[in-house]
């Protein structure tokens, strides 16, 4: 006898579970929007309930529209081929620039100009 069941990685009985779940939210979200009706056509009834009955519905049919929504992005990035990947060129590393001395720089200008350069260094040798 065949297992009645399908296996549970099987996409038709996850299809038939979010089927049935969406099936369920829009039964229950109508007897809500009847209930809103009912009270809305009662005595002490307000606009308030009339905007749940519009509601209510669009609630219920929430569920199915993300099933589709879902299906339809996975189709889309299944036919979609994947892009080629573009190789780029290396950037060559920049050339180091001679050392030039200006004859007026400043000492504390020329003081932070070694350190900035000590840094370099150092970042570059843990780099490596």
């Amino acid at each position: 006898m065949p297992d009645p069941h399908p296996p549970a990685g099987s996409p038709w009985g996850r299809r038939i579970a979010i089927v049935a779940t969406c099936l369920v939210s829009l039964l229950v979200c109508c007897g809500l929007a009847w209930w809103q009706w009912d009270r809305f056509t009662s005595a002490n009834g307000t606009f308030q309930n009339l905007g749940y009955v519009l509601q209510w519905p669009l609630f219920g049919l929430f569920p199915a529209f993300m099933f589709w929504r879902i299906r339809k992005l996975n189709r889309n990035a299944a036919a979609a081929a994947p892009a080629p990947v573009e190789e780029r060129p290396e950037v060559p590393a920049p050339r180091p620039r001679p050392d030039t001395e200006v004859a007026d720089e400043d000492e504390e200008l020329a003081a932070y100009n070694r350190y900035l350069r000590e840094l370099n260094a150092r970042d570059e040798q843990a780099a490596e």
